[in-house]
């Protein structure tokens, strides 16, 4: 029956919950309903009620799961028999919980937790589940649910949280409440989904090894059980694909040459090519989960996405490039096929990648030369199709079954339109042609012993975070281990150093958090509806709903903090690290409201003489912990936010401890100022007051404080040759080489996720040479001669390389005509797919007379999905279909924020941002955003190394950034950069000069990876500007997001200090002193190297 007839009966069944047993006497006409409901069900829905009940499994089984001879009875799947009675089981589940009877409510939920995921309506069911945790302590929850909450919090963003129940389970080797299991193999079972799940999670931050590893983890699990689990082997199979596809061949080799993986035993031949084994793991799982069409569907689209993108590589033989083209084709066809016309599709998931398939199959038909006209209809029946979709992502969206049906409608048409037929299936129950059942089945030695000992490589990570985040407590006698919180409140010193912050007004939940627990009943009652204890601004209701995907649409995430972040301001005109965070369920407008050392945004159409000082204000720090069941950052993570607050709130105020030298800065605004002059209350001499005009989707004019040249961005810098990366020694025992010559880095650009359609704008300027020209283009392709000093030779943007990387498919093979500037030639697109050096495209596209600014939103386009890697220097494309969606309604002083959904990315339940300038720009800006937080990552994925060879309880990652090139036919019009949605509680540790927040324990790791960083770059770089979201105690995770980067290996810039910025990090932020984290990891001490 229809979705809101679900929600209804869950919202019963919720309100049902609330009451408090014993506060209302069971009558017997209740308990005739639960009687009476229970006995209505059909035997098979009675045995297996009964089975959960006596935890006979701890995931809900499919008949064909652990089977190696399938007879036709088993080729169905649960989701269809729970979808048949799904009222029935919803009726029990209220009658049970009015009854009192708890083990059978939570038998139901059991029964009904995945099909429910499915149709997007988890968030009723877990706080349910919370509340009847509440009630019965003592009543087991199968792991299937808490693994389901970690789920939840990956597709939310709420990585910390995902990440402690996912170690605390491997670790605890599935110990969870009172959970009993039947053999040792059930165990593994939940080990090994846990595995794979944290695999997912590194996925989303693009670590492609370490996920690939945690993937293998989980398969050798699923292997060595009694009977293979089938549907956990296809399902990691998928997963190892797509994360192949992503994975660098540096990486892959590192991977398949592991000598705790038995690679060719499941593989195949590892002398293969990367693309090629991923699709072949990709059609393995086909085969393994051919009985079900969800999981049929998401296979044979990556199995055709990597023989699409195999045809592109250099390594596909041209003569062989048609035939690759058609069997990702085949695949193609294959997926679109699984769902009959007419037959309802109710999954987000499935929908997203019914999507990706037909625009999949668009893209393949039109390289083998299918008629242009019907290429485009078809691209533009997935463009209706995205639009409809990112509706239907919209949880305050009600016809969502309306929204799917028209979804499908579009896919239907697209394949009339490509001419998609029917394949030969001798069997009926399954959704593959007979073709793919000829393949054998792998032979494979995988015994749990070897499950142990892999598991035994990640168990010092594990134990790591669960005492870092006290993911477990043990109950009062001992006999068991629960799940509580992850403590993600920050001390509350931070909170009271700044002489200005702001004062939350949190708002009641009806709902306290929830502890896993079988003999502690909660008694603390969150005042925080996120049970977190962000910082809160009082603002003005916001009058538009942003869309979720997944998750709310806004969110405390991404973003910086309230007050945190607010105290250290980077000293630098293009800072512009502002994150997309807030209270997940309130998405403010900012007020009329100045700082006393801040500027703000003036939401009148007058603007003030000089900026007024805001009255200070009085920190609330909530202490509340957070609890697994956390009821509105995750359970609610369908439900649409009504206001939302922006993170790195534009009111940044100076530390106290820091006194008046340093300025603080408004992310909503532009301030520039001299090095040495601080902001006053009075704009200074010099400054210019600019309206910045109302632009679609925003709420009002913003004032722009500068000097006259002092445009605020990221310095270009010269185009660099990338060659592979060198690693300098960083301990005090071996000396670096005295006159070592590092390999040059990747340019350095902050990392910004920018998003929306664009628009092409001339520059006016251009050609009209002038002494106030912007301190942007006094910067542009300025480069580094062999002296270190400034050349000002203006590289032609046409120019070939002088060193060719043989891995780019432009130096290996230059383009013979000049193509219009920004129009795709098919040389571009074979340059792109293939894989093209950062130099080589910054080439391509340079020019200083075209910018893009995006001009209109909520609109769909084709694209180009750009990964940079680090390691190789390269840039990959993928052709996508990007819908730009609408504001965040949150700037910084350089860009704004959007909400974005494009078919491959990564995570397809997750959110994802784009920032895009204010201001027009070249393309190359977007470029080098990506560029330097990759190369951050790249440089914190060493860090961690040297943390976990030391046990060094922490981890930091940085989150990875990606471009789009918004298309409109063969031409570029746009660019924007996209980086997955964040959750979680924002601070900053430090700027870019010597500001550092010594009360947030993290600021320690994130001063030694700043060390360790300007050792590993041979004394020539440091990552600076650290921000992003951490545990309390600065131990377990930490997520990075918009470094910047001091380099002397590219030209300074506004946030490119260059030496002095290297000078500064050394005397000031660093200092002469190492804490125990430098002396731990043996980091030469600063006040001992020879500076270049």
């Amino acid at each position: 029956f229809l979705r809101m007839e679900v929600g209804g009966l869950l919202e019963d069944c919720l309100s049902a919950a609330r009451e408090e047993p014993g506060s209302v006497e069971i009558s017997d006409s209740v308990k005739l309903k639960y009687k009476c409901c229970r006995e209505s069900l059909c035997e098979e829905l009675a045995s297996l009620l009964e089975e959960a009940e006596q935890m006979k499994w701890p995931f809900v089984p499919e008949r064909w799961q652990y089977k190696q001879s399938i007879s036709p009875t088993d080729k169905t799947n649960l989701n269809d028999l729970i979808g048949k009675n799904l009222q029935q089981l919803l009726d029990l589940l209220k009658s049970s919980i009015m009854a009192q009877e708890p083990q059978t409510s939570l038998a139901v939920m059991f029964l009904v937790d995945r099909f429910l995921y499915w149709i997007d309506e988890s968030r009723r069911l877990l706080k349910i589940t919370k509340l009847l945790n509440r009630w019965y302590p003592e009543q087991p929850i199968a792991p299937q649910l808490i693994i389901r909450v970690a789920r939840v919090f990956l597709n939310s963003g709420k990585l910390q949280k995902a990440e402690s129940i996912l170690s605390s389970l491997i670790y605890r080797n599935g110990t969870t409440g009172c959970w009993v299991y039947h053999c040792d193999s059930d165990k593994v079972l939940v080990q090994a989904v846990s595995v794979q799940v944290r695999g997912m999670v590194l996925q989303k931050l693009g670590l492609w090894l370490q996920a690939a590893e945690l993937i293998w983890a989980s398969l050798v699990g699923y292997y060595s059980l009694p009977q293979p689990d089938k549907k956990g082997i296809g399902t990691s199979l998928g997963l190892l694909a797509n994360i192949l596809v992503s994975m660098s061949d540096e990486d892959f080799h590192s991977f398949k040459t592991n000598p705790d993986i038995d690679f060719p035993s499941l593989l195949g031949n590892p002398g293969s090519h990367r693309l090629l084994l991923a699709a072949q793991a990709a059609k393995m799982a086909v085969v393994y989960s051919q009985y079900a069409s969800l999981y049929v569907l998401t296979n044979v689209t990556a199995q055709g996405s990597c023989l699409l993108l195999y045809s592109f590589s250099l390594a596909c033989p041209p003569s062989q490039r048609v035939t690759f083209l058609q069997k990702a084709r085949e695949a193609f066809t294959i997926g679109l096929l699984t769902k009959a016309e007419g037959e309802p599709v109710t999954s987000q998931q499935e929908l997203h990648t019914f999507l990706k398939a037909a625009y999949s199959m668009t893209v393949t038909d039109k390289w083998l030369d299918a008629p242009k006209d019907v290429v485009k209809e078809a691209a533009q029946a997935c463009q209706q199709a995205l639009g409809y979709f990112y509706k239907y992502c919209d949880s305050s969206t009600q016809d969502k079954d309306g929204l799917s049906v028209r979804i499908m409608q579009q896919v239907a048409k697209l394949k009339q339109l490509l001419g998609v037929e029917p394949f030969p299936n001798s069997d009926k129950g399954s959704f593959i042609p007979d073709s793919y059942r000829n393949d054998k089945d792998s032979s494979v030695n995988f015994t749990l012993e070897g499950f142990s000992k892999i598991l035994e490589r990640f168990q010092k990570y594990h134990a790591s975070l669960c005492e870092a985040t006290k993911s477990f407590k043990e109950t009062e006698d001992k006999k068991a281990k629960v799940l509580t919180a992850l403590d993600t409140n920050l001390d509350k010193a931070s909170r009271e150093s700044g002489t200005e912050v702001f004062k939350q007004k949190s708002k009641s939940s009806d709902s306290s958090n929830m502890f896993l627990s079988q003999n502690v009943a909660p008694t603390l009652e969150s005042t925080d509806p996120l049970g977190l204890s962000w910082q809160k601004l009082s603002f003005s209701r916001s009058g538009s709903l942003q869309p979720s995907s997944g998750v709310h649409r806004s969110g405390s995430g991404h973003g910086a903090s309230i007050s945190d972040q607010s105290n250290i301001p980077t000293e630098s005109d293009d800072d512009d690290s502002f994150s997309h965070s807030a209270d997940e369920n309130h998405k403010p407008k900012p007020q009329n409201q100045n700082s006393r050392n801040s500027s703000h945004p003036v939401l009148k159409s007058t603007i003030p003489e000089t900026p007024r000082p805001l009255p200070q204000c009085e920190a609330i720090q909530a202490e509340t912990e957070t609890e697994v069941f956390d009821e509105d950052s995750m359970a609610d993570v369908n439900e649409e936010s009504k206001e939302y607050l922006h993170s790195q709130l534009p009111l940044q105020t100076s530390f106290s401890s820091f006194g008046e030298s340093f300025s603080s800065q408004s992310s909503w605004e532009k301030i520039s100022t001299g090095q040495n002059s601080p902001m006053c209350e009075k704009v200074q001499p010099g400054y210019v007051l600019k309206p910045r005009s109302r632009s679609s989707g925003s709420d009002g004019s913003f004032v722009i404080v500068e000097t006259p040249n002092s445009e605020s961005s990221s310095s270009p810098g010269g185009i660099t040759d990338h060659k592979p990366l060198e690693r300098h020694d960083v301990h005090s025992n071996i000396k670096p080489a005295a006159n070592s010559s590092p390999a040059k880095l990747v340019g350095c650009a902050v990392s910004a996720v920018q998003h929306n359609s664009s628009q092409r704008i001339p520059d006016p300027n251009a050609t009209i040479e002038s002494s106030e020209e912007s301190s942007e283009s006094s910067y542009d392709m300025v480069e580094l001669n062999e002296n270190g000093h400034q050349s000002n030779e203006v590289t032609s943007a046409r120019k070939a390389p002088q060193n060719k990387n043989t891995l780019c498919y432009s130096c290996l093979y230059p383009s013979t005509t000049a193509a219009p500037e920004f129009e795709l030639s098919q040389h571009d697109y074979q340059a792109l797919l293939a894989g093209i050096c950062h130099e080589c495209l910054q080439r391509r596209f340079y020019s200083k007379t075209e910018l893009f600014q995006l001009q209109k939103f909520q609109t769909a386009y084709n694209a180009l999905h750009l990964k940079f890697s680090k390691a190789t220097g390269l840039w990959t494309a993928r052709e996508t279909c990007v819908y730009i969606g609408d504001l965040m309604e949150m700037e910084g002083k350089q860009r704004r924020a959007i909400w974005v959904q494009f078919l491959h990315q990564e995570e397809r339940l997750s959110s994802y941002v784009g920032k895009d300038y204010l201001k027009p720009k070249e393309i190359r800006y977007h470029l080098k955003d990506v560029e330097r937080q990759m190369t951050a990552q790249y440089y914190v994925t060493e860090f961690n190394k040297s943390l976990y060879d030391k046990e060094v309880l922490a981890q930091i990652f940085y989150i990875p950034s990606d471009a789009l090139l918004i298309l409109n036919g063969d031409e570029i019009v746009g660019c924007i950069t996209v980086e997955p949605y964040m959750l979680g509680q924002f601070v900053k540790l430090t700027n870019n000069t010597g500001q550092k927040e010594m009360s947030v324990e993290a600021t320690k790791y994130g001063l030694a990876f700043g060390h360790f960083t300007y050792l590993f770059s041979g004394r020539q770089e440091v990552v600076v500007d650290l921000q992003g979201w951490t545990t309390s105690n600065g131990k377990g995770l930490t997520y990075l997001t918009d470094p910047q980067i001091h380099s002397t290996r590219t030209p300074t810039g506004p946030s490119n200090f260059g030496e002095r910025g290297l000078a500064i990090f050394r005397k000031e932020q660093h200092g002469p002193t190492c804490n125990e984290i430098c002396n731990l990891l043996e980091l030469t001490p600063l006040t001992l190297q020879s500076h270049v």
